[in-house]
């Protein structure tokens, strides 16, 4: 195995540099250019340095209805922001002017096999052809996926594959994005249920339904929501997503090639596998060859030091990925959240594994601080402080971009999430979380900054699930609500309505105002405070993950700003996704190129899925979306 590399010295602080600032570097730029003059690099490079990005195409999509089809596109974040747009149909224009109020047009009466192509316009100069419009034809497109033989356990248990969670990223570099899916037996296992499973399975499948890879992480994986957490991303600024994996003596890359021992065996009677190497593995996007491995950390020691002795705790794994420079992407990985929690951050870079950091809530630095305990079924990742640099929001705690503690609530251990801007009216981020502990508040709202608690709701036992998001418009900000609480809570505390969606599940942007919808099971709804109003319902699919009820991935994928919603055929020989078919008059960078968004369709796999919130609010009243700061490849 390749040997760990020293850590990296820390770097100085920089502040994020904003569209103003880039505009004004490159006025003095040109200015002193144009005069012959030499460029003065001092002021310049006290900017931070943009956030790496995909580069990527325009994402056009045209969706069918009984009336016509609605096409949809990206506006980059390295457009102008003047830019407009003419959409054409086999190479006749069909706007009468430039688009420029959206990135949406309907084409009423057309047909869905309207072949669709759009151009931008910059300058009053018309640019060439994007790609071709991927065609939702009956509302949605699919991607077919080939299931894996099954198999039957040692104890004589037969089982099948199952679609489980998805992924996306441009694992060729093509601009397209790609899929990362996640093949689960039908006897995977909670954590706290003994026996044995079938191995995980992970393919990468191109739009067209092309499979480029598959890996097998083997035998000494156990499947199951909380053991295989993969991250999909650039990591190195190359264009291409690489794919990071927990794996182990026996995992198999997409190349055919084994890691470790092939024959070991390291399941004990109950089919849990509580001894034997861990590894950590990135594999390349596009022929899902093991690029690197090095040991997992941390490794899992003593089993019973993370709160129990039969093997649940001790295997319970987070991941995610964070911009802790402020400009590049990071991979973060971590075990445990009952009790111990250790969190690592690795950089992958020059086709070596480098550790930035290790936070442990057991070190002498960590220890007796509240720090233990405090994580979730999930994490997310956030710029907290307002550095311009990451934090790991992981649960009650949060820890900063350098890997030492920034705050702790102290209120322990939940099932569900949010961060975001929940609430406008205040500067800076919000977290919104359930808790599990019967002594300690139900649901709080707390500054993502200082880890404050801005607001709570009583005590009242084990609070499984909660939503923040604006889902109505008839309060400012993000409404809040959870399965033990009655009623909704605008930002502040406060009962806005008195009844609750029919969900506390997923959340989409999905029709053509800015308010968001509900996401459960296999179906879209519009919260109403009378009843909820049933927009879409997912044909032959099935949702993942028992009663979590959540889709392989949701999120900004393609068209505009408005997210796709993709789930697995009942029979899982296809992915399909669902486009939305309602015009907006709202224009909203892609979401992909804002990098809190981008990160959350990251880490939205892990363990207990949560849906992605941007860096900034979107809803009703709420201001105009920022215009991100990036590079691409």
């Amino acid at each position: 195995m390749e040997p760990l590399l020293p850590q990296p010295a820390s770097r100085p602080r920089r502040r994020r540099r904003t569209s103003r600032t880039r505009a004004l570097a490159g006025a003095l730029a040109a200015g002193l250019l144009a005069a012959g003059g030499l460029l003065a690099l001092g002021p310049v490079s006290q900017a931070a340095t943009a956030r790496q990005a995909e580069a990527l195409d325009r994402g056009l999509v045209s969706v069918h209805t009984d009336s016509g089809n609605l096409v949809s596109w990206r506006w980059l974040g390295t457009d102008p922001d003047n830019v407009a747009f003419n959409v054409y149909r086999a190479g006749t224009k069909v706007n009468a002017s430039p688009v420029t109020a959206s990135t949406n047009y309907f084409h009423s009466g057309a047909p869905a096999t309207a072949d669709y192509t759009v151009r931008a316009v910059v300058g009053g100069v018309e640019q060439g052809d994007s790609v071709h419009a991927i065609q939702f034809r009956a509302g949605y497109k699919d991607v077919p996926i080939s299931p894996p033989a099954g198999g039957t356990t040692p104890d004589g248990v037969a089982y099948t594959y199952e679609a489980n969670d998805a992924s996306v990223g441009d694992l060729d570099g093509d601009g397209a994005l790609d899929f990362v899916l996640k093949w689960q037996p039908t006897n995977a296992k909670d954590n706290s249920q003994s026996g044995y499973t079938g191995n995980t399975i992970v393919d990468g499948i191109k739009l067209d339904g092309t499979r480029l890879w598959r890996v097998d992480l083997g035998r000494n994986i156990r499947s199951g929501a909380h053991y295989t957490q993969f991250q999909v991303y650039d990591y190195d600024g190359d264009g291409q997503a690489e794919v990071a994996m927990k794996t182990a003596d026996g995992s198999v890359d997409g190349a055919g090639k084994v890691i470790g021992s092939s024959s070991a065996d390291y399941r004990n009677s109950s089919g849990y596998i509580l001894s034997g190497p861990e590894f950590l593995t990135m594999f390349n996007g596009r022929t899902g060859a093991a690029m690197g491995t090095v040991d997992y950390v941390p490794a899992r020691g003593t089993v019973s030091s993370w709160g129990d002795s039969y093997g649940n705790r001790v295997d319970r794994f987070l991941a995610g990925t964070a911009y802790l420079d402020g400009a590049r992407p990071s991979l973060i990985m971590a075990r445990g959240y009952y009790t111990r929690s250790v969190i690592a951050a690795w950089d992958w870079r020059s086709g070596a594994f480098t550790r930035r950091w290790t936070f442990d809530t057991n070190s002498s630095t960590n220890s007796g601080k509240g720090y233990d305990g405090q994580g979730n079924h999930q994490l997310s990742v956030a710029d907290a402080d307002g550095d311009g640099k990451d934090e790991i929001i992981y649960g009650a705690m949060a820890v900063d971009d350098n890997g030492s503690g920034l705050w702790t609530t102290k209120n322990g251990h939940g099932d569900a999430m949010h961060v975001g801007d929940l609430d406008p009216s205040r500067a800076g981020l919000e977290e919104f979380k359930v808790d599990e502990d019967g002594s300690k508040p139900s649901s709080w709202m707390a500054d993502a900054k200082t880890g404050q608690i801005l607001w709570s709701t009583p005590a009242s036992g084990d609070n499984g699930r909660g939503v923040s998001g604006d889902i109505w418009a008839g309060s400012a900000g993000a409404e809040s609500w959870s399965s033990a609480v009655s009623g909704v809570r605008g930002p502040k505390g406060d009962v806005v309505t008195s009844r609750k969606p029919s969900s506390s599940n997923f959340l989409s942007w999905w029709d053509g105002d800015t308010t968001r919808e509900l996401l459960d099971g296999t179906h879209i709804d519009k919260y109403g405070t009378s009843s909820d109003t049933r927009l879409l319902t997912g044909a032959s699919v099935h949702s993942n993950n028992g009663t979590k009820a959540t889709p392989a991935i949701s999120g900004d994928l393609f068209g505009d700003w408005r997210e796709e919603v993709v789930w697995p055929t009942s029979n899982n020989t296809a992915l399909r996704i669902y486009s939305t078919p309602y015009e907006t008059g709202t224009r909203i960078t892609t979401l992909l190129h804002d990098t809190m968004y981008r990160t959350a369709l990251a880490w939205q796999n892990t363990a207990y899925n949560q849906p992605p919130h941007p860096s900034f609010a979107i809803g009703s009243g709420a201001p105009t979306a920022p215009r991100p700061s990036i590079t691409t490849p």
